[in-house]
């Protein structure tokens, strides 16, 4: 399984951004999909996660309310809105498959103030 996340970049505060994750094979094949940020000199945190094959969707508190996501077959989606300098990192989208378990490469998202 491949996935490539694209879509990041160099923003002001207050901007927007779309990620992107393709996936080698339609999304309702896995367990579960999401995106997790890095942040320079932080642990790795979940950002949403869609789960039993496309059920149920949760958010972190943190970006509730700023971020949406969205889908189609083989690419999720992941719409950044009014962001803030700390929602500055790496992005890498995540699937699932029983214990199996797949990352993308990560794209970088840097907010300016």
């Amino acid at each position: 399984v491949q996935l490539q996340a694209s879509g990041g970049g160099l923003v002001q505060a207050g901007g927007s951004l779309k990620l992107s994750c393709v996936v080698s094979r339609s999304l309702y094949s896995f367990n579960d999909v999401g995106w997790y940020r890095q942040a320079p000199g932080k642990q790795r945190e979940m950002v949403t996660m869609i789960t039993d094959h496309g059920v149920n969707r949760k958010f972190a508190d943190s970006v509730k309310g700023r971020f949406s996501a969205s889908r189609d077959m083989n690419t999720e989606y992941l719409q950044l809105n009014n962001l803030r300098p700390e929602d500055t990192g790496v992005y890498t989208c995540y699937t699932r498959d029983g214990f199996d378990e797949y990352w993308g490469q990560g794209t970088l998202v840097t907010v300016s103030s």
